[in-house]
């Protein structure tokens, strides 16, 4: 059974936080945000990566979550009480008997029902000489599937951070039907004034689609410092909305399908893709819409 046509505009809104260790106020901090979002007339509400916990590098995860314990059932209750569907953009998962966590996303619908569940695939694992060294895969196990959330919104890719470096998973969601795409992040001081923005916007030219990066941001603590520069690019790859200073806030954009749909009918670079370049398989449905 086919998923329902989706509405065909609708107003999304990226958050920008400065979240750190101390969970209390990273939850005041997403909640204040999300509520104003919310009354500016944003349908769905995306928050970044760590948006509830994020440790001092080289830490280990002291506070992980079981995805039916209380932080869900809160943002459950958010939702739900907004009327809006909310990108809980990563939470640290719990993984039974294991000293590791999954780097997990979390969409909730507007009834607060959990929509879908997306584990960070691609891990930053990096030692750049003069700048950041930094071992993700310590303290998190990897997930191993692509997500794509059916919802009354229309068909959406779940990605997270360092995702953004690997355009074959962009291209997987995009060929699977996705029509908008979200990066929620927290992306380095040192990477991001060269590589955040260029990368957000290469993944919508490419894929034709809506591109929605909501992004930590400042100083979080002596050994982590974020890019900000919460972001959503059109399938043009033009930029529709950005929060430009390094504190929290937001930026509201409207998707419009119609437009998507005259970008994808003029230029169809999707149906012009090689099966010979997929050789894990070709997805059953091409279409740009459901």
């Amino acid at each position: 059974m086919s998923a329902p046509m989706p509405r065909a505009t609708w107003n999304v809104a990226a958050v920008q936080m400065n979240s750190n260790h101390h969970r209390t106020r990273n939850r005041r901090q997403a909640e204040s945000l999300v509520r104003a979002a919310a009354a500016a007339g944003a349908d769905l509400v995306a928050l970044p990566e760590n948006f509830s916990y994020l440790r001092t590098e080289g830490t280990r995860v002291t506070h992980a979550e079981r995805l039916d314990g209380e932080l869900v059932a809160w943002l459950s209750g958010l939702a739900r009480g907004l009327r809006i569907h909310l990108l809980a953009g990563s939470i640290p998962e719990a993984i039974p008997r294991s000293p590791r966590i999954h780097n997990t996303s979390v969409l909730l619908g507007p009834d607060g029902a959990v929509l879908a569940t997306y584990r960070k695939m691609h891990l930053f694992d990096i030692d750049i000489r003069g700048g950041a060294v930094l071992q993700e895969s310590r303290f998190v196990v990897p997930g191993t599937a692509p997500v794509i959330a059916d919802t009354p919104l229309g068909r959406l890719g779940l990605t997270i951070c360092y995702d953004l470096r690997f355009p074959e998973l962009y291209r997987r969601l995009a060929l699977d039907g996705a029509l908008v795409l979200f990066v929620p992040a927290a992306f380095t001081a040192y990477t991001g004034p060269h590589h955040w923005l260029p990368l957000l916007q290469a993944r919508a030219i490419e894929n034709q689609c809506w591109v929605v990066a909501p992004a930590q941001a400042g100083r979080h603590n002596a050994t982590r410092e974020s890019f900000g520069h919460t972001a959503v690019f059109d399938p043009w790859g033009k930029l529709v909305g950005l929060v430009e200073r390094p504190e929290p806030g937001f930026v509201i954009a409207k998707i419009d399908y119609r437009a998507q749909d005259r970008i994808r009918a003029g230029l169809p670079c999707l149906r012009h893709a090689r099966r010979e370049l997929h050789p894990g398989g070709w997805p059953a449905d091409r279409r740009a819409r459901p």
